[in-house]
């Protein structure tokens, strides 16, 4: 094989019927997903729907509902204060109790997306075990990618395929949510 000589494509088409690639847009027709999140605070999110979440908790959407979540207490004795969500080896890992929408809801969504906070860290085998035990794949992100990612394939796929469940920017293992600033998700 050899390169090409030229870049020349030849005279520019007089057709009609040219297609204008950079007015395609696939999903133009199709409704985003009332769950879709609009923005991502550092104490909470806001969604397509109206429902707003800015006391500090996560949020967790599962078939097109949204359920306040705060995966930070399953890691705690009866009557502590446990604001971590890593482990001592510094993986990702939160109580089977964080998981108790997905044991219940059927159909059971495909993938799960986790929005681990401002950064991405590795999930520890016991969490991975036990989301995989409901038969659910898992991806993990930082929260703004797993909300744009959450967006994207729940208007491609349907709410019931997948399901996400984020924990706001503001989230500092150790501390909790500290306060800051909104910013808005791509979707």
């Amino acid at each position: 094989m050899h390169k090409p000589r030229s870049r020349d494509r030849g005279p520019v088409s007089e057709e009609s019927t040219q297609t204008d690639f950079s007015n395609l847009d696939v999903l133009g027709g199709t409704p985003v997903p009332s769950t879709a999140i609009d923005a991502c605070l550092w104490d909470g999110f806001h969604l397509n729907n109206g429902v707003k979440i800015t006391n500090g908790a996560g949020v967790l959407l599962v078939n097109g509902e949204v359920f306040s979540w705060k995966p930070w207490n399953a890691n705690r004795a009866d009557g502590e204060e446990n604001k971590r969500l890593a482990n001592d080896k510094g993986l990702w890992e939160v109580g089977d109790q964080s998981w108790g929408v997905l044991e219940m809801v059927w159909p059971k969504p495909d993938l799960l997306i986790l929005g681990l906070g401002p950064n991405m860290m590795p999930l520890s085998p016991a969490t991975r075990k036990a989301i995989n035990s409901l038969g659910i794949q898992v991806e993990i992100q930082d929260t703004r990618n797993a909300a744009a990612q959450y967006n994207l394939l729940a208007t491609e796929r349907g709410l019931g395929s997948v399901a996400a469940a984020l924990v706001p920017l503001g989230w500092r293992d150790g501390v909790g949510v500290v306060s800051g600033k909104a910013t808005d998700t791509k979707r």
